[in-house]
């Protein structure tokens, strides 16, 4: 069984920074594509940045250009560094990763979520 646990949300003023973790634990061959995805209250949830692990990401439009994503493989290890916060970026963020199980399947794996919520 494979966890993912974020960490990092909490309350922060507009303009300001906060930076989320996703520790991956468990057993697996190898962990392919990790991302962030979040979900605001009465909206569908949607994509905000994905790196494969090659590096190659890809991002929200909303949130190109303030919001960075990066990895550390040898730790299991995601992180989403959000600059310039907007009180429409409070949200549940969600952690998500493409695993290579050890019975060679891919499976993709959600964290329990952490709320992010920018006001002032």
């Amino acid at each position: 069984q494979v966890q993912l646990v974020e960490s990092g949300g909490g309350l922060v003023q507009p303009g300001g920074s906060l930076r989320l973790s996703c520790a991956a634990s468990g057993i697996w061959l190898s962990i392919n594509t990790m991302g962030w995805y979040r979900q605001a209250p009465g909206k569908k949830r949607e994509l905000v940045a994905t790196m494969s692990t090659g590096g190659s990401t890809n991002y929200g439009d909303s949130v190109r250009g303030r919001f960075t994503i990066s990895r550390d493989n040898a730790k299991n290890t995601g992180f989403l560094q959000m600059n310039s916060l907007k009180p429409e970026d409070t949200a549940v963020y969600y952690c998500t990763a493409a695993v290579r199980r050890t019975d060679w399947t891919l499976m993709v794996y959600w964290g329990q979520g952490t709320q992010v919520t920018v006001s002032s």
